[in-house]
């Protein structure tokens, strides 16, 4: 008992010993400088140190949010090689469902939507926010722009959407994405606008100048709206780009003023009037300016111009770079196209152009071309001048054709013996009765194409 006691004292006394000589040293230790310098954060982390005003979407998505649509598309096609089972059982095939959204624009039940939303359909059912549903006509569509206009008869005036000026929107600027996707009652999502006048021809989108946001959009979303922070229409929600079919950062909307212009053309003539300068041509770049020899990295190239059209009429020649139009700059094809898109036949435009290193200016009065697509061809009447039978192929798409030689600039003269002077005689043609197509090169060389 006695030994513990001495140990415990013994303890004791090393401890105070030991934190005496602590203290001592630990007063005789120079404390480090603390620097003034703030203390620098790698660039992607986020500063909650900031002055921006926090921008609120509230008043934009209540704004929005009752004037978009679920649509059921319903048709009744099934696969020709299952028809004869439903025959045998004298039973009616099962009618296929596709579903997206769409915009109304007015009080009376006008609204828009893409044309693959309900391509095909049979049927066509509009779901309001509050659970209404009204069948719903079809007024007209545009493959080409992937626009299309319903019509449903609301017994009181709806919500809708207002018109805002794609053109105005800036890259950088916040957005709404409002739609129905996976079936869900209108969902609003936000980003930003990531790109203008997006070129999706690798994406085989017809269309090309796309706005590109990073706004969420899934299955489902396809003829929804993409909205400014005042609640006006600046798109509709049409493509993404993914691997797997979900949402991974991309999505695209055709231009409100694009839209608005196809929704008044399919009501005012029943089709989309389109309006064509005449030039072909490319996008300049660094690898085209060195093999022109040229120094303008920026514009669009003319490397041909269509006669008795706008541009020819107007003193455009070949070899000319187009710079802007109506103030509006031109570096891509789809700067050009998706402006264009915009405006009619009898319009005017302001084109500014270089010739030899010199800036000129013309005004263009852009032209009809009636055209139609035939067999994976678009083809167009020739001009009156011209002394040969037959249309003109401006675009191949089919690659048998294609493979066989068959070419853009291509006369189409003959269908199963039958001269052609018209595109409206090839539209009353039905393909399944085609035998042969004679076709003329530009060089005047006849080839027969015969289909078995």
């Amino acid at each position: 008992m006695k030994s513990y006691l001495k140990l415990t004292i013994v303890a004791f006394l090393s401890s105070l010993f030991s934190l005496f000589i602590y203290d001592k040293l630990k007063t005789d230790i120079t404390q480090p400088e603390i620097s003034s310098y703030e203390k620098i954060f790698p660039s992607n982390y986020v500063s909650f140190n900031t002055d921006v005003e926090e921008t609120d979407f509230t008043l934009a998505a209540s704004k929005t949010i009752n004037a978009v649509v679920h649509i059921k598309n319903t048709s009744n096609y099934i696969e020709n090689s299952r028809n004869w089972l439903y025959n045998l059982y004298g039973e009616s095939a099962p009618k296929k469902v596709g579903s997206g959204s769409g915009v109304i624009i007015s009080p009376d039940g006008y609204i828009i939507t893409n044309d693959h939303v309900i391509d095909g359909a049979a049927e066509i059912e509009v779901t309001i926010n509050n659970n209404q549903a009204y069948k719903a006509i079809l007024i007209g569509s545009d493959p080409y722009t992937d626009i299309a206009v319903l019509k449903i008869d609301p017994k009181t005036p709806l919500n809708y959407i207002p018109f805002g000026n794609s053109e105005s929107v800036k890259i950088g600027e916040w957005v709404l994405a409002v739609g129905n996707p996976f079936n869900l009652n209108s969902t609003v999502t936000a980003g930003i606008v990531s790109a203008k006048s997006r070129d999706l021809n690798k994406l085989d989108r017809k269309n090309q100048s796309f706005i590109q946001t990073d706004a969420a959009v899934n299955q489902g979303n396809s003829g929804g709206a993409l909205i400014n922070t005042k609640g006006e229409l600046i798109g509709i929600n049409t493509a993404i780009t993914s691997m797997t079919g979900g949402f991974v950062g991309y999505s695209f909307a055709v231009p409100s003023n694009l839209a608005r212009k196809v929704f008044e053309d399919l009501l005012e003539y029943g089709n989309v009037q389109k309006g064509l300068l005449g030039v072909t041509g490319n996008a300049l770049d660094q690898n085209l300016a060195e093999k022109l020899e040229i120094s303008q990295t920026e514009g669009f190239y003319v490397n041909g111009v269509e006669p008795s059209l706008g541009a020819e009429e107007a003193g455009i020649t070949k070899n000319d770079i187009i710079t802007e139009i109506d103030k509006i700059k031109i570096n891509k094809f789809s700067d050009m196209s998706g402006y264009l898109s915009t405006k009619r036949p009898g319009d005017k435009v302001k084109v500014k152009y270089i010739r030899n290193g010199k800036v000129l200016t013309t005004n263009v009065i852009l032209k009809k071309v009636i055209r139609t697509n035939f067999l994976g061809m678009e083809l167009k009447n020739k001009s009156i001048d011209k002394s040969n039978s037959g249309v003109i192929i401006t675009k191949i798409q089919n690659p048998r054709l294609y493979n066989l030689g068959i070419d853009q600039n291509y006369l189409l003269l003959k269908i199963n013996d039958k001269e052609i002077n018209d595109i409206g005689e090839i539209e009353r043609i039905n393909i399944e009765s085609i035998k042969s197509i004679l076709f003329m090169s530009p060089k005047g060389e006849k080839e027969r194409i015969i289909f078995e």
